[in-house]
């Protein structure tokens, strides 16, 4: 018997601690060393407020046992400890034990239970208990109190007090029928009122109460049918709600409404409506019907995308539009939109989220006005002005080919005033010493006179042929195309092979592009005549040109160097002008005209030509020709 007691003992759920006398604990049970996280041994021995909170709850430790004592059992609940100084809320047991006889005293045994969790929900509730009656008795808004079963006031909160008129005191154990108008009393109001909360567990409505003063108000009443856990009815709670000014400012909106509906449906040269949260016509004004086509009846209910060109709607273009509005307050914009016969017209919209006097978003007002009149006219201006400025750019072009020209002109009448007539003066000047030799009957250096004549003739031939081939370059339509760089070199230097040749140069080449945009045959020539140059002037027996080309900033550059006699540095500005010869025809025979029309080619191709020199040690002309498609024909 004594070895089931003690099995019992071990395996119960319960923690059980035993005491002596003076309230020392002697045994516990597994129970017990789980609950409070220490082992047998270090609580064996130990007075029993070891697992209080505390030092100082020893004399609660040694009351609760003395009351066990005298009362034959002591229930309490407090904190108390685990070991590892944790807490939790218990429920302690203490029993008296006495002997088999009943004659002695031995002890007392301790149940203790973790209550934590009860005593944690149970102060929840007390304190939103008190949470809510302070709540309620504090609210000023709205009244709210308590009835009994027969409708008798047995609570009353401060904004009660307010609405109503009455004080707690004047107030409490009266009938609520008290605040109802005498229709409603000879109607029996207040009596169908319990009895529909109690049917239906609620009844709310809106209409006319009276205060302590006789006054009416407007409210909004809410009675609930109360009953406790047992389902048994216990009363009423009502909530009223004095709405008297909103009724007020709901009638003066409603007249404004109506003369605002009255004012809108009468516009005929917008477009204005309202649309429900989902983007549904609700009403259609004059205006409306008028720019689309649509009467009230054909277009309220549909979705208002039905103005939408097919792409909009595929884009998903009205959804965004209402998201917008909704989320920044308005979306705005103008854009195409259809009439009901599938015709497009350019509309101003203004799409507004609308809002009820809760904050609540109840849909939408959209504005719409017809600007097709408006979009030609600025159409129309616009093309004006293109046509405008394509002219003045045209104008502006031909009249710099014009200050170009007449620049060439000027040049002409200098070439035929001075470069033409040198060579016309050398003939005139031999035929009339001729005439003179032949009037003498001398035939001495005739023949010698004959040939100076000749080659005077030919200079002058040589001389227009270049002018005409310099106002030709002016005047051909340039090919683009894309041109190898590597072509352009390879095709210069064979047609110059035989000069070359003889001037026994060395030609070197440092090719870093692919290509260029440009006109083939006139490309070749300015790459040629550079050469030719850098093959001219030049003192030494074995003229030296390097030909470079590389690409920079969206342009190919190019360079021809050479080890010539190089140009004076305030002669740099002169050498591009038609004609203009630095040195003399003895020294370096030409005409002048190849470095002209080497610009004139670069300038058509809306590029750069420029030389750098060092006197004596050489010349470098760089160009730079377009690295990609560019509109040069015509220039």
């Amino acid at each position: 018997m004594l070895q089931d007691c003690q099995q019992l003992f071990e395996t119960l759920s319960e923690a059980i601690i035993v005491l002596d006398n003076d309230g020392f604990i002697q045994d516990l049970n597994p129970a017990a060393n789980q609950l409070t996280g220490y082992n047998s041994a270090e609580l064996i021995g130990q007075p029993l407020h070891k697992i209080y909170t505390g030092d100082d709850e020893q004399v609660r430790a040694e009351y609760e046992i003395t009351q066990a004592r005298s009362k034959g059992r002591f229930l309490s609940e407090g904190w108390r400890q685990r070991k590892d100084g944790t807490k939790f809320w218990a429920e302690v047991m203490l029993t008296p034990i006495h002997n088999v006889s009943g004659n002695g005293f031995t002890g007392y045994s301790c149940i203790v239970r973790d209550v934590t969790d009860r005593m944690m929900r149970e102060y929840e509730v007390r304190k939103s208990e008190e949470r809510y009656r302070l709540m309620v008795e504090n609210v000023k808004d709205y009244a709210i109190f308590q009835l009994d079963t027969t409708g008798h006031i047995m609570t009353w909160n401060e904004g009660a007090r307010r609405i109503k008129g009455y004080s707690f005191d004047e107030i409490a154990g009266k009938h609520f029928s008290i605040f109802y108008t005498a229709i409603d009393l000879e109607d029996k109001k207040p009596e169908r009122e319990l009895k529909i909360a109690i049917a239906t567990g609620k009844y709310e409505e809106e209409g006319w109460r009276v205060r302590k003063n006789g006054s009416v108000f407007w409210a909004n009443v809410v009675i609930t049918a109360l009953y406790n856990d047992q389902n048994k009815h216990i009363g009423f709670s009502k909530v009223t709600r004095d709405l008297t000014e909103r009724k007020e400012n709901e009638e003066a909106l409603r007249q404004s409404e109506e003369r605002y509906r009255a004012l809108v449906e009468q516009v005929t040269d917008y477009g204005i409506f309202m649309m429900d949260e989902k983007g549904r016509i609700v009403n259609w004004n004059e205006g409306a019907k008028n720019i689309t086509g649509y009467t009230f009846n054909e277009i309220v209910g549909k979705y208002f995308s039905t103005f939408y060109p097919e792409e909009d709607i595929v884009n998903g273009k009205p959804a965004m539009e209402l998201r917008v509005a909704k989320e920044s307050g308005k979306y705005e914009e103008e854009g195409w939109r259809l009439r009901k016969d599938g015709t497009r017209f350019w509309a101003s919209v203004v799409i507004t989220a609308v809002y009820n006097a809760e904050g609540i978003h109840i849909g939408y007002s959209k504005v719409t006005r017809d600007l097709t009149e408006r979009k030609e006219a600025e159409r129309a201006l616009r093309d004006s002005f293109e046509r405008y400025r394509k002219l003045a750019n045209e104008l502006q072009l031909t009249n710099t080919e014009l200050s170009y020209t007449n620049r060439e002109l000027e040049q002409f009448t200098s070439i035929v005033s001075h470069d033409l007539q040198e060579p016309v003066r050398t003939i005139k000047s031999f035929l009339q010493l001729i005439d003179m030799k032949l009037d003498a009957g001398q035939s001495d250096d005739l023949k010698s006179y004959i040939g100076k004549s000749i080659n005077a003739a030919n200079r002058m031939r040589e001389l227009i042929l270049n002018l005409l081939h310099y106002s030709q370059v002016g005047k051909m339509e340039i090919v683009t195309e894309r041109v190898k760089v590597s072509d352009i070199v390879n095709e210069a230097l064979q047609n110059l092979k035989s000069s070359v040749d003889t001037s026994k140069a060395t030609i070197t080449v440092d090719n870093q592009a692919e290509t260029v945009e440009g006109d083939r045959v006139q490309l070749v020539q300015l790459m040629q005549n550079l050469l030719s140059n850098a093959l001219k002037f030049t003192d030494t027996n074995y003229p030296e040109v390097n030909i470079r080309a590389e690409k920079e900033n969206g342009h190919v550059k190019f360079a021809v160097s050479d080890n010539g006699i190089g140009i004076a540095h305030n002669d740099m500005h002169k050498v591009f002008e038609i004609f203009r010869r630095l040195n003399t025809q003895k020294e370096y025979p030409g005409t002048g005209i190849g470095l002209a029309i080497c610009k004139k080619i670069v300038d058509r191709h809306h590029g750069k030509i420029w030389p750098e020199s060092n006197p004596g040690k050489g010349t470098t002309f760089y160009f730079t020709i377009n690295d990609t498609p560019t509109a040069i024909n015509g220039q």
